[in-house]
């Protein structure tokens, strides 16, 4: 069978721009890593240890900003940010930047990287975040006894993701691979354990980011060398890193090597194992009985998995899959429906959207009377940033 358009059986890597939004202030916002202070002033070698005591001393009303990106309420932050710079409400060189942050990520949610990296390119002058406007020693009056590079991390990742939007992928990929070697050269400097895990969290980030851009072309053999390389920073005892080697190896061909990374996966399982990982192998052994076009074995996996835990939308998702591959579209089309009916704040993804549209033009004639119904509830329900053209209406 032909392996590739498979189920991912294992889709536990964050939205990446979510991801880059938390990780705003997650880290302190402000990424002094390599901030010092000079004669005797307390050392910033690290975001976690700075002289901030709450996000909003970091910057003006900063919490609001976290609370709306938390909410996904992009068009929000996008008021906030527009109201801040028209009132002059930021008075720091990292407040301005920390605001261009949030105005960049909000606008690359809801799909308009184009806006997104004009106000990129305002800022830059050419790829470089090294020029004498992002360090602190330049403006003594605001930062005394303070030195080094205030851009946040996930500025730097942005400028990294942003080109793959405006499909130029390979310039995406040169960047990221930059901030790979950033991030390592980094995780040289820091000594204290927080810091080393914070930036082994973003070193995480950034190649699962690249593994993703490298599987969509289909490059599975990068991807291996990646996902190795990912091992060895998580160890070969991670269930979503093996398990992701698995779906790799299938896509590749290497059924044999698939096995043995699910079997790896499985032998994790105890009595008291987390439903999470326990899904995870379901998900697995559906993934190899689609290989064999054993649609009813599969669907009783996923069955398995929605009974331990109603909101696995994957197996949800996979599981009508299944039932359509079984040209049981009438059940695959509830399945979807009772997900977006029962927990739509989860199962509302552009993904199941697709599909389930998909199977609405397969069972009906009337399917665009449907989909335009579906639409209307989707403009009601959904957040700022759902792609509400994936309903073809």
């Amino acid at each position: 069978m032909d392996t590739a358009g498979l189920p991912d059986p294992n889709p536990s890597q964050p939205d990446t721009t979510t991801a880059a939004a938390v990780d705003i202030t997650t880290a302190a916002a402000v990424d002094t890593t390599t901030a010092a202070a000079v004669d005797t002033t307390t050392a910033i070698d690290d975001p976690l240890n700075n002289p901030y005591t709450s996000l909003n001393a970091i910057c003006h009303e900063l919490s609001d900003l976290q609370d709306l990106a938390t909410r996904g309420a992009w068009k929000s932050i996008l008021d906030k940010v527009g109201h801040a710079r028209s009132l002059n409400l930021l008075t720091k060189p990292h407040e301005h930047l920390t605001y261009l942050t949030f105005n960049v990520l909000a606008l690359t949610k809801l799909r308009r990287p184009v806006d997104a990296n004009q106000e990129l390119e305002t800022l830059l002058d050419g790829e470089d975040f090294n020029t004498p406007q992002f360090y602190y020693q330049n403006y003594p009056n605001h930062y005394p006894n303070m030195k080094g590079n205030f851009v946040p991390f996930a500025l730097r990742w942005l400028h990294a993701y942003l080109p793959y939007s405006l499909a130029q992928q390979m310039k995406s990929l040169d960047r990221l691979y930059t901030l790979i070697d950033f991030i390592r050269s980094k995780k040289l400097k820091v000594s204290t354990n927080p810091s080393k895990d914070l930036w082994k969290r973003r070193e995480i980030l950034v190649l699962n980011t690249i593994i993703s851009h490298h599987l969509s072309q289909k490059d599975f053999k990068l991807c291996l060398g990646l996902l190795n390389e990912l091992i060895g920073i998580c160890g070969d005892d991670d269930p979503n890193v093996l398990s992701k080697l698995g779906y790799v190896k299938m896509q590749y061909g290497d059924v044999e090597g698939a096995k043995k990374a699910f079997s790896a996966v499985e032998e994790m399982i105890g009595s008291e194992s987390e439903v999470g990982l326990r899904n995870l192998v379901s998900r697995s052994k559906a993934l190899m009985y689609i290989v064999e076009k054993d649609y009813v074995s599969a669907v009783r996996e996923y069955e398995e998995c929605i009974e331990r835990d109603g909101m696995d939308m994957v197996a949800m998702n996979n599981k009508a899959l299944c039932l359509m591959y079984s040209r049981d579209l009438s059940d695959a089309i509830k399945v979807l429906e009772n997900a977006l009916e029962r927990v739509p704040t989860v199962a509302l993804n552009e993904s199941l959207v697709v599909n389930l549209c998909s199977m609405y033009e397969l069972a009906y004639v009337n399917h665009a009377d449907i989909k335009r119904t579906l639409n209307n509830w989707i403009a009601r329900v959904a957040p700022d940033d759902f792609d509400s053209s994936c309903t073809r209406t």
